[in-house]
């Protein structure tokens, strides 16, 4: 019995080298840390139960006959993080590059299930230099397998992706139908890389340009965080699933957070005086949730609107605002794409909607139509009017137009509706209005200017503020804004028990 014990020991002991104590070593000097190190730093301690140690590839062409691969190139298990159970999977770049092979991606894929199983989270950590082609279409086939599971897991349980370092061609779909991705900004992600694009199309990139953290952050709007390393990225990822259940029966998990309602007079200096001027919509959001703690998500994309997570009295809410110091607050195609997504996944996973508008309408302009502003605005619409969660809404100052019911009006369906007594609800903006309405009157006016000064002021007193809205009840209640937590607080609690009927189909059909 002891030899083989002891022959149990030096097999682990070789597969815990990956791909040799010289690679690892060359790893941690660029910057990141090994695929062990990752699980280790990520899950509590001594919870990290592993799957498939031993297993390894059955290709036999090019080379890879008797050419044992460790785990083959990926570590997969469950853990605990914060006591709460996990599934997760870390690519090891010392083995092959971190190379996806048929047994490399069976393993993912498997671990994946067990994770939907369970009911538990799934991460999983990429440092892949992508397919590997030594197996041909088996490399695929195992790839197609894991994007299924990446299918059967999405919306019921959360996928978390960490991109820590290469993750090219095939391999960057995974990520792409995962919830969240949190990039480091020693890793580049890409379909095909600056080579392949030279030959192909003459163009010279260099790979952070094309996949660094910041091109994907800013320009693709692929991924939701940048992280500084690796340390950085598993504090997101600890700081990410704290709000979020384990899966889409379970209600997020509650804190005891800050019980305090007090009124916050901060609340009633941020809006300016000139209703055109900018502000900062996240000092409103600090000023209303526990001890200002808000996790924004994409915040270098689509600037002109804010998401993420926080907290109110403990419970967990996802966060939707205009950003009237980027566009004024307008809604752009990205925008609604990014916003429709997040109310989406916080639909799924049973997260309050809490949303601040202070939008001026859609962005106008020939480019925004070509690229099709009217049915990726749409999809802001749908995603709103087919959430179930609990959604209140709250008008900070300007609600105009189509705007005002992509933002969650009381048609689409929110549960309460609070105005600020600065909201301006109407179909346009005093001066397009008195335009169109008043026309022919400012024309033939002895003083057109003075006269259409005074029809402006006449149109924003009787349609600019939020009482027309709240006789018609599309405004549930005028608040004073050092109240705006309290209120919101009530209404979470009086909507915690938000029961809705589903209609008898499969699911509706969202614009793409």
């Amino acid at each position: 019995m002891q030899k083989k014990i002891e022959e149990l020991q030096r097999r682990q002991e070789a597969a815990y080298l990956g791909g040799g104590a010289d690679k690892q070593d060359k790893q941690r000097k660029g910057g990141r840390l090994t695929a062990r190190e990752r699980v280790a730093e990520l899950v509590d301690a001594g919870s990290f139960d592993e799957v498939g140690l031993f297993a390894t590839h059955r290709s036999a062409l090019f080379g890879m006959q008797g050419k044992p691969l460790a785990a083959d190139g990926v570590v997969t298990g469950a853990a605990a993080i914060g006591g709460r159970l996990v599934h997760l999977a870390s690519q090891d770049f010392t083995v092959a590059g971190g190379s996806a092979g048929e047994m490399h991606s069976i393993k993912v894929a498997d671990i994946m299930k067990a994770s939907l199983r369970a009911g538990s989270p799934f991460v999983f950590i990429n440092d892949s230099g992508g397919a590997r082609v030594q197996e041909g279409i088996a490399s695929l086939s195992g790839y197609g397998k894991v994007f299924h599971a990446n299918v059967l897991l999405s919306g019921a349980v959360p996928q978390i992706s960490l991109i820590c370092g290469p993750c090219a061609g095939g391999a960057a779909y995974s990520p792409a139908l995962t919830d969240f991705i949190i990039q480091t900004r020693q890793a580049q992600m890409f379909i095909t890389g600056p080579q392949v694009i030279k030959q192909v199309t003459g163009e010279d990139v260099s790979a952070e340009e094309l996949g660094g953290a910041d091109a994907h952050m800013v320009h693709s709007g692929v991924i939701h965080f940048i992280a500084e390393d690796d340390h950085h990225a598993i504090q997101l990822c600890h700081k990410l699933l704290s709000f979020l259940p384990s899966n889409n029966l379970e209600d997020p998990p509650q804190t005891e957070g800050d019980p305090s309602v007090e009124p916050n007079p901060v609340l009633e200096s941020i809006l300016p005086e000139e209703s055109k001027q900018g502000y900062d919509v996240r000092d409103v959001i600090a000023a209303i949730v526990d001890a200002g703690d808000f996790l924004e998500v994409q915040s270098g994309h689509a600037m002109n609107i804010v998401v993420g997570f926080a907290r109110v009295c403990g419970g967990s809410v996802g966060i939707v605002a205009n950003q009237p110091s980027v566009l004024a607050g307008a809604l752009d195609i990205n925008a609604s794409n990014k916003a429709a997504r997040f109310i989406r996944f916080c639909n799924a996973f049973n997260i309050p909607l809490v949303t601040l508008v202070d939008v001026p309408g859609f962005m106008p302009g020939v480019e925004q139509e070509y690229g099709g502003i009217i049915r990726h605005g749409a999809k802001l619409l749908f995603a709103y009017a087919s959430a179930t969660v609990p959604k209140i809404t709250v008008i900070l100052r300007k609600s105009y137009g189509g705007a005002y019911l992509a933002m969650c009006g009381k048609d689409l369906d929110a549960d309460r509706v609070f105005a600020w007594p600065t909201a301006e609800i109407a179909v346009m903006g005093a001066e397009g209005a008195a335009e169109i309405v008043f026309r022919k009157e400012i024309a033939e006016a002895a003083d057109p200017a003075e006269r259409r000064s005074a029809l402006i002021k006449e149109y924003r007193d009787t349609f600019s503020n939020p009482y027309v809205a709240a006789e018609l009840r599309l405004v549930d209640s005028v608040i004073e804004p050092k109240h705006t937590r309290r209120h919101i607080a009530q209404a979470l609690e009086y909507l915690r028990i938000k029961r809705v009927p589903r209609p008898h189909k499969k699911h509706g059909l969202m614009p793409l």
